[in-house]
Parts: structure tokens; C-alpha cells; sequence
């Protein structure tokens, strides 16, 4: 089979003919950081967390999180570990995705989403489902992702601006009056201002009075939770990565496709129905979490995150596949999943948060996926 063009496009390209909102925004950020990297934050402590989204920001797309294995995570909305995440996410230019696995019926999947404790839809661009019991689960998230957005409190922002009039703003009648004349009708108006007032713009010779500035009010509808207005963090701290706009508010779903543990079920008929889901729930699936691209019609435009991203230890090379570690997790470098399986963004772990300097490390990472992107383009 042909490859699909989207493995020649560049990300700058793909930006601007993907179809969902949050992966126009992602390639946007991917061409503009040259960062093709999620860091997968496995850490133990909401503080570890905070920690490494501050110091790894820089280099990577994507902070990948899995709350429910933090221990003192904040659920408050505003101003809890959600919310401190979204504020680093804005400042250093990622999107932050939390690999929850919704695996259950579809009732059940909506409630995991929307509510509880966590309230996952407000802090987290991205979530991802295992498809296992079957297309009802993708439906209830996106439908319960649509009523969210649906629902999304706004307020109304006001802004007011005084300007010097032009001369539409005079009446034609006073056309012929000289500007001295009117400041000094004006000034003899405030003099008497304990007077009997005339109705307002006309003096009491039954004339309309001089304008002398032009107040315009403009009102526009704004998230009431948007950062840009959250009153729990300083102006100083909301800083927002330069070169791009705020993420979309819109939500996007990953499908567990594939995976990188050994003797996993995910068969080629399993991946098949997830590509056949994506496809009827393109508002609201980005693509997949998988092995290799799986874009095949002319019109799929699907992003594709792979985990199990390992590089060797710097000065070794290795020919594409690493050491698993025990664990059933199978390891390949950037070049085998970016440059010759066509994935898109490369999920690294331990390799950096175990690293004695994971910022370095970090930036070995960014290079190397991003190196085999870009040959890949020639």
C-alpha cells in the first residue's frame, strides 16, 4: 500500500487542513517548538508533577498525567493541581492529556469524565479510551464532551473606550458654531448645576450641546473559567507561551489502538474497529495512541502518540529496538516509531524523569524524535 501523504506533509502543513480543532493547535505547537515530544509524568506526588511540567515545558507538546496515582493531587477547580497545570501549560506551550483508559460501559465512562472529584474534562485537553467495550464508550464521551462545551459557563466582558469624536458625532445644526462658543456654553452648564437639567445633549435654548468625547462599550462572551481572567493566580505567573493563542476549549480523545507491552490483545481486527470509531467521531477524535500510523483514506488527518520511546545511553547506538524493562514494556528509539513507523509524537517516561539531568535529557529526546521527523520528510 501507498504511504499516505500525511507522512510527507509537515506539521506546519497539516495544521492547517486538520479538521479537528485541538490538532490545528498541536501542529501548530509542534512546528513552532520543533518539539514532536509528551513527556509521560509517572511520578508519585502532585509536587514531582509541578516540578517536572515547570522544568521539561520547554521541550515537549504534551504532558501526559495519570491523576489518580498522584497522592496529594488539589482537586479544588480553581486553584488545585488541575488548575496549576493549566497555567503551566499556557506559559511553556503543551496540552495536557490524561491517560485514564476509560475502559467500561458508557454511562459509566460519561460519569468518569465529567464528574467526581477529579472533574477531568476541566483540566485536561486530551483523555483516551480502550475500546474494548466496544463503540458505545467513544459515543458517551463525545457526547458528553458536547454537552460540556454546550454548557461552559461564560460571562460577559465589558470594555469601555473614550475617543475623540469625528464629525458624524455633531449634530448639523451646530455645524456653524465655532469650538470656543461650545466649551464655553459647556462650562456655564456645570456652573449651574444646581439648576433645573435639560434633557441630556440638549441645552435649555432647546439645542443639542457639544460632544466633546465618544465613549464606546463593547461586551463580548468569555469562558468564566478562562485563565486569562482567573482571579486565583497573580497576572505576573499567567504568562502565555509566545507565538500562539490559547489552547482551543474544545476536547479531544485519543483511541487506544495499539500498544507497546508484550503479549498484549490488541489484535489487527481490534485496531481496525478503533479506525472505523475514529472516523465516524472525527469532531472528537484526534487519533490514536498506537504503534504506527494508521491514516489509510484520503481524508483521515488523525495524529498518532506512541509510548515506549527510548534512546540509548548517549554515545551508543542502537538499531531501533531496546531492552524491554521486565515489566512487559518494549522499547524502541525515536527513528524506529517517528522516521520509519510514521507515529507523530513520541511518549518518553523514565528515560527522562530517571535521568540524572532530566532537562538534558529532555532535550536529547526533543532532538532525536524531531530529527527523525524530519527525515522522514525527504
Amino acid at each position: 500500500m501507498a504511504a499516505h501523504p500525511t507522512l510527507k506533509e509537515t506539521y506546519a502543513a497539516r495544521a492547517a487542513t486538520a479538521s479537528h480543532p485541538l490538532n490545528r493547535y498541536l501542529f501548530q505547537l509542534m512546528d513552532l517548538k520543533a518539539s514532536n515530544l509528551c513527556l509521560s509524568a509517572d511520578v508519585a506526588t502532585a509536587r514531582e508533577l509541578l516540578y517536572f511540567a515547570d522544568k521539561i515545558g520547554p521541550y515537549i507538546v504534551v504532558l501526559k498525567t495519570h491523576h489518580d496515582m498522584i497522592a496529594g493531587w488539589d482537586f479544588h477547580p480553581e486553584h488545585g493541581t488541575g488548575a496549576k497545570l493549566a497555567s503551566l501549560a499556557r506559559r511553556h506551550g503543551f496540552l495536557i492529556f490524561e491517560d485514564r483508559k476509560f475502559g467500561d460501559i458508557g454511562n459509566t465512562v460519561e460519569l468518569q469524565y465529567t464528574s467526581g472529584s477529579a472533574r477531568i474534562i476541566e483540566w485536561a485537553h486530551i483523555v483516551n479510551v480502550n475500546m474494548v467495550p466496544g463503540k458505545a464508550s467513544v459515543t458517551s464521551l463525545a457526547d458528553a464532551a458536547k454537552r460540556w462545551l454546550d454548557r461552559y459557563p461564560c460571562e460577559v466582558r465589558t470594555s469601555v473606550t473614550v475617543g475623540t469624536p469625528t464629525i458624524g458625532h455633531f449634530d448639523t445644526d451646530d455645524e456653524d458654531e465655532a469650538p470656543a462658543k461650545k466649551e464655553a456654553e459647556m462650562e456655564t452648564s456645570a456652573d449651574n448645576a444646581d439648576a433645573p437639567h435639560p434633557p441630556p445633549n440638549r441645552r435649555e435654548d432647546g439645542r443639542k450641546g457639544s460632544i466633546v468625547s465618544v465613549t464606546t462599550v463593547t461586551q463580548r462572551y468569555e469562558s468564566a473559567m478562562s485563565p486569562r481572567f482567573n482571579k486565583s493566580i497573580s497576572e505576573g505567573d499567567e504568562v502565555l507561551f509566545p507565538g500562539i493563542d490559547e489552547a482551543p476549549i474544545e476536547r479531544g480523545l485519543l483511541i487506544l489502538a495499539q500498544m507497546s507491552s508484550k503479549g498484549n490483545f490488541m489484535n489487527a481486527e481490534y485496531t481496525a474497529a478503533c479506525v472505523e470509531a475514529a472516523r465516524e467521531h472525527k469532531s472528537f477524535v484526534m487519533g490514536f495512541i498506537s504503534q504506527e500510523a494508521l491514516n489509510t483514506q484520503a481524508d483521515d488527518d488523525f495524529i498518532h502518540m506512541t509510548p515506549g520511546c527510548q534512546l540509548p545511553p548517549a554515545g551508543e547506538k542502537a538499531n531501533g529496538v531496546l531492552e524491554g524493562d521486565g515489566k512487559g514494556q518494549q522499547y524502541n528509539t525515536p527513528q524506529k516509531l517517528v522516521g520509519e513507523m510514521g507515529t507523530d509524537i513520541a511518549i518518553v517516561g523514565r528515560g527522562i524523569l530517571k535521568a540524572s539531568d532530566p532537562v538534558e535529557e529532555a532535550e536529547r529526546y526533543r532532538s532525536a524524535a524531531w530529527k527523525a521527523y524530519i527525515e522522514r520528510l525527504r
